[in-house]
């Protein structure tokens, strides 16, 4: 798919978000109504990155809900990768992000890139919220023990023990490229991550 169809399709799909029930998860799927935990308006960023832009990203090894174990490294000189960490599961705002990501499926092929989803919940909790989005087509990790290990050495993990929500690419060296630090209340602007990519070619 090309950029200016995904370009195109971005809009869409935020408008489509806005008509079911003000961009919540409920208008897509209702095993959503009532299971999703209110947090209430958050302190926007609330941790100290330790990684910059041009540093050598934080190596790691997590499980993942496909009962498989995924390293970083392995995808050195094969793939760019793009972290998507966010809070934690069955709350508003992570559970449309992550279904978002479906219009981008072909651009990350088209630029050799894989996409990670990285929360701190634990594997059972991430399979039950995950299977209510429907199809995810990336891998989703947990970094849930030894608790939020990843997220800190990235310096994304917040004070109460949750992740930020937050973008981070790698390239194929394994350099980080690019960090968003997201206002936690709010989803990552789509068009931020074809923008990079495109940067990255392929």
């Amino acid at each position: 798919m090309k950029r200016g169809r995904i370009l195109l399709l971005i809009p869409l799909f935020l408008a489509a978000l806005a008509l079911s029930d003000a961009g919540s998860a409920y208008g897509r799927s209702e095993a959503f109504k009532g299971n999703i935990y209110e947090t209430g308006k958050l302190k926007p960023v609330d941790s100290v990155l330790r990684v910059t832009v041009g540093d050598p990203a934080p190596d790691f090894t997590l499980p993942a809900i496909s009962g498989e174990r995924v390293t970083l490294s392995r995808y050195r000189g094969k793939k760019h990768v793009v972290i998507s960490f966010v809070p934690a599961a069955w709350t508003p705002v992570c559970s449309d992000q992550w279904p978002g990501y479906a219009i981008l499926e072909d651009l990350f092929k088209e630029h050799d890139a894989v996409l990670l989803g990285i929360t701190v919940d634990n594997i059972p909790t991430l399979f039950a919220w995950t299977n209510q989005m429907g199809k995810i087509w990336f891998p989703v990790l947990s970094d849930f023990w030894p608790h939020g290990k990843v997220a800190n050495s990235f310096g994304v993990l917040r004070s109460d023990g949750t992740a930020e929500r937050a973008i981070i690419i790698i390239d194929k060296e394994g350099i980080i490229r690019y960090i968003n630090v997201n206002d936690i209340n709010k989803r990552p602007f789509l068009e931020s991550i074809v923008e990079e990519l495109e940067k990255l070619g392929r």
